[in-house]
């Protein structure tokens, strides 16, 4: 897989979205490794905004706050492609973004 074309697939949600009574960004996660997918991680944000313009933060005294979730899930353009429609489904509000990147390392140690 080195030096080989893959894709990142970048899903921006809230931090208390949920879908199927759990967390959306575990949902995502949960569901890209039931289908096969390469890899993924939820980045928690300490700051941001969405359509609504509403600044949420992780500041002391701003504690229940709906904090950014970013989820990159990395694989080829045809396993991202075939993952979207589930993302269609269940993402409510929030966005999508699919870039391109070239994969440098992947190893996994055996045995």
């Amino acid at each position: 897989m080195f030096g080989s074309d893959g894709q990142v697939l970048r899903v921006f949600v809230g931090e208390t979205d949920k879908h199927q009574g759990v967390p959306l960004y575990e949902w995502i996660l949960k569901k890209a490794k039931q289908e096969g997918l390469a890899g993924g991680t939820a980045l928690r944000g300490i700051a941001g905004f969405g359509a609504h313009s509403q600044m949420h933060s992780s500041k002391i005294l701003d504690i229940s706050a709906n904090l950014p979730i970013i989820v990159e899930i990395i694989d080829s353009l045809d396993k991202i492609e075939k993952f979207l429609p589930f993302l269609e489904e269940a993402v409510k509000e929030g966005l999508a973004t699919v870039e391109p990147a070239q994969i440098r390392l992947y190893r996994i140690q055996k045995g």
